[in-house]
């Protein structure tokens, strides 16, 4: 079986460069590189020119890892290994954690390499769908129900891509204590932590709670940070690290020095990050909740609990993806259709609200509604 196109990143192939209103990505509002030498100061410039342009430690710069090993609670630097953004990571876990044969379990709808690459592997995958008229929260009877003898990893996403839902830190406790009854390893991607609306609703990291789940994070989303390429997975389980790190050997073998560089510094000020991205963030969803509220008529719009993303839905003469398509042509403006997260014949769109330009991008789609019949 050959690995499917990455539809999704077809699409933004297409589109992304050309478009001139972006509202469907999933990162936040970037920064530059003098900004984030900015974050301290001093002689950073000056050490940053000083950055040597070798080969770098294969599993990340101590630096760089004590500063991720920061954001958790129990791992530690030997539990982190820095890849080439989230991708590498995904793709490196699911061959060497997941043989032909093994069964998986993934949260639905999803970015495509988390199903996809276990296919392409060999595995048979469940999938583990979300509804919107369930408030797009997991069902864990659906979960215990579907373990099999061959269950050999759980793949789940929270923030989650492309809803904006949250799982609870009861939902994730009893996830944990499913997994653990059967040794099963919990993938958890958590790209998007940080970026809760409301911090006490965020549950801990899963590589915290459970010793055979492993944590994936990254600079591009709740940091803004995506052009230094810069991925990582946590983990307490000493095999499923050692077979990732050599497995790492076949792809990027080692993370560019500049950008591990910017990261550890980005990491060591990622309050400021935090809290930058998360008032434009809360800034977007207010005006998203005025134009829902004010087109009820065209949308179905459930507001996100995380993230900078959400799933609306729309009552349309036609599929989604004509209306994405017609939109894109008539005013330049991006919406990435439910079908390229495996939502085939779905009404839902994704709409991103992570950068400043998005009241712009918004105007558009409005502009568009009003001259459109419909």
């Amino acid at each position: 079986m050959r690995l499917q196109d990455f539809e999704l990143e077809r699409y933004f192939a297409r589109y992304e460069f050309e478009a001139p209103y972006l509202l469907c990505c999933s990162d936040c509002e970037t920064a530059t590189i003098k900004d984030v030498l900015d974050l301290e100061g001093g002689r950073t410039v000056d050490l940053f020119l000083d950055q040597r342009l070798g080969y770098t430690e294969s599993a990340g710069s101590t630096g760089l890892r004590s500063q991720i090993a920061a954001l958790y609670r129990k791992v530690g630097t030997g539990d982190i290994l820095v890849t080439s953004g989230a991708e590498e990571a995904i793709f490196i876990f699911m061959n060497t954690a997941l043989s032909r044969g093994d069964h998986v379990i993934v949260q639905y709808p999803c970015y495509q390499s988390l199903f996809d690459v276990a296919r392409w592997v060999g595995c048979e995958v469940s999938k583990w769908e979300v509804k919107e008229e369930n408030q797009w929260e997991l069902d864990l009877d659906f979960l215990a129900k579907n373990i099999r003898e061959n269950t050999r990893a759980i793949v789940i996403n929270s923030p989650h891509n492309p809803t904006g839902g949250l799982i609870s830190r009861g939902k994730l406790d009893r996830i944990v204590d499913l997994a653990r009854g059967k040794g099963i390893l919990l993938f958890s991607d958590e790209v998007y932590r940080f970026l809760e609306y409301d911090e006490s609703e965020r549950p801990e990291a899963a590589c915290d709670l459970y010793e055979n789940a492993v944590s994936l994070g990254v600079m591009s989303k709740a940091f803004g940070l995506a052009g230094l390429r810069i991925g990582w997975i946590a983990t307490p389980n000493s095999q499923v690290f050692e077979r990732m790190a050599a497995f790492k050997d076949y792809t990027s073998i080692c993370n560019s020095a500049p950008s591990e560089f910017l990261a550890a510094l980005a990491l060591k000020h990622r309050h400021r990050l935090i809290e930058r991205n998360l008032g434009i963030i809360r800034e977007n969803l207010t005006m998203l909740d005025g134009f829902f509220a004010r087109h009820a008529e065209l949308f179905h719009w459930h507001r996100p609990k995380a993230g900078p993303v959400a799933f609306p839905g729309i009552y349309w003469d036609g599929d989604v993806e004509h209306f994405c398509a017609d939109l894109v042509n008539a005013k330049g403006v991006l919406l990435a259709p439910g079908s390229y997260f495996g939502c085939e014949g779905s009404s839902h769109f994704r709409i991103g609200f992570g950068r400043k330009d998005m009241p712009e991008c918004l105007a558009k789609l409005e502009e568009y509604i009003k001259e459109k019949p419909r």
